[in-house]
């Protein structure tokens, strides 16, 4: 299995809801890290996995999108807390859209919102 990844930082901020979590329940930044890891099992006729120019381009695309927002204002986010497992899997679902991919394989975000804490979602397309 082939694997390609490109990270891309963004800021952006948000506030939890449905629950009490102290200062995360008001609006606060944070300096995420996405990165983003392609896999098929075979290569084109370039040697290729994908173009990492177009990938690089599509989560340009997508990042600019979050990047300085509040989440919880995005229709993405209506009526979900915004945490990091559904921003992962909102992330996933706006590249595939994105982006041509060698069918089958697999996509996987993984999103940290700070040094030490991060989540993912990694789904076959």
């Amino acid at each position: 299995m082939y694997t390609i990844s490109v990270q891309h930082d963004f800021i952006a901020r948000h506030f939890l809801i449905g629950g009490d979590w102290g200062s995360e329940n008001h609006p606060h930044a944070h300096h995420y890290v996405l990165e983003v890891m392609i896999e098929h099992a075979q290569l084109d006729q370039h040697g290729y996995l994908v173009d990492i120019v177009d990938v690089e381009a599509a989560l340009t695309r997508v990042v600019d999108y979050f990047s300085d927002s509040l989440l919880n204002d995005l229709a993405e986010f209506s009526g979900l807390n915004p945490s990091l497992e559904h921003f992962c899997r909102i992330i996933w679902e706006q590249l595939v859209a994105a982006m041509t991919l060698p069918e089958p394989g697999v996509l996987k975000v993984k999103l940290w919102e700070n040094q030490s804490c991060w989540a993912a979602y990694e789904q076959t397309y």
